[in-house]
């Protein structure tokens, strides 16, 4: 009887809304926090001094107490696996970053612009200065994005809790903890969304806030200038799109501060490399690294066996020595490419390379973009290199920061304890749901015609895709690449499927804007 009554309310629905509804259910029901929400509702009830457990529970981002202590608590959370590790995570690359900032010593293949973050972040005191800034600039965009999108329906214990699910069932706390500037490309992602498709929420404080972490995350590495700059390409077609279409409601994106963004990041590269070199440029490594790729997809070796000797290239004396991976080309001690001087060797001639081949072979070419861009898609597990490093590294770390060895040394990592097959069957299996959640939340926002809600996931899908695209294709696919970016549509799903009213067959409620 009370099955029938509430089909009669509902039946005014669509029945594809209905369906729709019951299937992000069954893709999103690990993050529903209505069940916490009933117990701490009791707790708080029963707690001695309710009043005060009240007002807690009851404290929202949106007041301005609860924003700060929201981005406060979230720190420790986000560095948990550092601290459960007992010192930051250590990459390989690690060491060549602290040698170009704690030495000031020239690394090619290196952004000059984390390298002197670390110097100038404390590094050389201690690491946890670095890992603790990049939480603290993690946890605000977090805090913004949340504030943004749900206003008054987010209390701080509910978005802890859902950090707390998102270290758990995502790689965030292996990024944040690390000394490498991989978790400033989904910190670029969330405050280039911010600046511009909710500047409204923001204020003067906040906007400068986040166009200064914008600026630096973008700075951080070559490969988010390149999706920065895609990611401003699409603003600005939505912003013509809803020029144009005013009928769907997207609402104008703004354009100044992502620009601003941009724009600054490119003055602190060239001003970083600048330090380091006294030669102003951006960077001088991307052919190597496009070579490298093209030469694991077999381009290389095909160009080499059609114009060899003819050519004159210098590789041709190497042809039949040629690896067929691209970090055994780069990274190896045997590689060729060593002696060709490394990132010092002369670029016009793996630029001619690449030039030859995409004119003689463009349809191989187009298909093996293709192709690294979908496997970097989909490659996404965490834990990727992350083991015992001190092989490598020893030396540099010894040298430019002796005073924490000893706990480096005795760090879980690099005592060979850390394990990724268990974890990873929890967090791939978090990632599909999110990749599936992101294009479904779009279908629910066509089906209502509410276009402003899309706004978000097309975005970091759009982000997804344009990382996939530069990471496969100008670098190799690699799980860190997609890994580290990841969470985001994790918490994004999260975010948006409660508000939505997915995780019920209820009508969503409309915001009023």
């Amino acid at each position: 009887m009370g099955r029938a009554r509430y089909l009669a309310r509902e039946q005014f629905r669509p029945a594809a809304i209905l369906s729709t509804d019951v299937t992000l259910a069954a893709l999103s029901s690990m993050i529903d926090l209505s069940v916490m929400d009933n117990a701490v509702s009791a707790i708080a009830d029963s707690a001695p001094g309710t009043q005060l457990v009240v007002q807690l529970r009851d404290l929202s981002i949106s007041k301005w107490a609860g924003e700060l202590a929201a981005i406060v608590l979230l720190c420790p959370i986000l560095l948990s696996i550092a601290i459960w590790n007992g010192f930051p995570i250590i990459f390989y690359d690690t060491g060549a970053y602290i040698l170009e900032g704690l030495g000031h010593v020239f690394v090619p293949e290196r952004a000059p612009v984390y390298s002197l973050l670390l110097y100038y972040s404390g590094a050389g005191v201690s690491l946890w200065f670095v890992a603790f800034l990049q939480a603290l600039m993690t946890a605000f965009v977090i805090t913004e994005l949340a504030r943004a999108e749900l206003e008054d329906s987010m209390q701080v214990w509910k978005l802890i809790a859902f950090v707390m699910a998102l270290v758990i069932f995502t790689g965030i706390g292996w990024y944040v903890g690390q000394i490498e500037p991989d978790i400033m490309t989904a910190v670029m992602v969330v405050a280039i969304y911010l600046l511009a498709f909710r500047s409204d929420c923001l204020g003067i404080a906040r906007t400068v806030l986040l166009v200064a972490i914008a600026s630096l995350a973008i700075a951080s590495h070559p490969a988010h200038l390149a999706l920065a700059a895609g990611l401003l390409l699409f603003i600005a077609l939505v912003r013509v799109v809803a020029i144009a279409v005013s009928r769907l409601r997207i609402g104008k994106p703004a354009l100044a501060s992502p620009f601003a963004s941009l724009v600054l990041a490119i003055a602190l590269v060239l001003s970083a490399n600048y330090d380091l070199t006294h030669k102003w440029f951006i960077s001088r490594t991307g052919p190597f690294f496009v070579f490298a790729r093209m030469l694991q997809d077999g381009l290389v070796q095909q160009l080499l066996s059609d114009t060899c000797p003819k050519s004159g290239y210098p590789l041709c004396k190497f042809k039949n020595k040629l690896p067929n991976r691209a970090d055994a080309w780069l990274w190896d001690g045997d590689s060729p490419f060593n002696a060709l001087n490394r990132f010092h060797g002369r670029v016009s001639d793996y630029e001619r390379i690449i030039a030859d081949s995409v004119t003689r072979y463009p349809l191989q070419n187009a298909a093996a973009a293709l192709k690294d861009t979908a496997l970097q898609f989909v490659t996404f597990k965490t834990g990727d290199q992350i083991e015992p490093q001190e092989w490598v590294l020893y030396s540099d770390l010894a040298h430019y920061v002796p005073r924490q060895m000893n706990s480096y040394m005795r760090a879980r990592q690099q005592r060979g304890e850390l394990r990724f097959d268990l974890l990873n069957r929890i967090h791939v299996s978090a990632a599909i749901v999110s990749l599936l959640g992101l294009p479904f939340l779009l279908w629910v926002a066509g089906l209502r015609g509410d276009w402003r809600r899309a706004t978000l996931p097309a975005f970091v899908l759009i982000a997804l895709l344009g990382n996939a695209f530069i990471c496969g294709t100008f670098s190799n696919p690699h799980d860190r690449y997609q890994s580290r970016l990841i969470w985001v549509p994790f918490f994004v799903l999260g975010m948006l499927a409660p508000r939505e009213r997915l995780f019920s067959l209820q009508r969503a409620v409309e915001s009023g804007t």
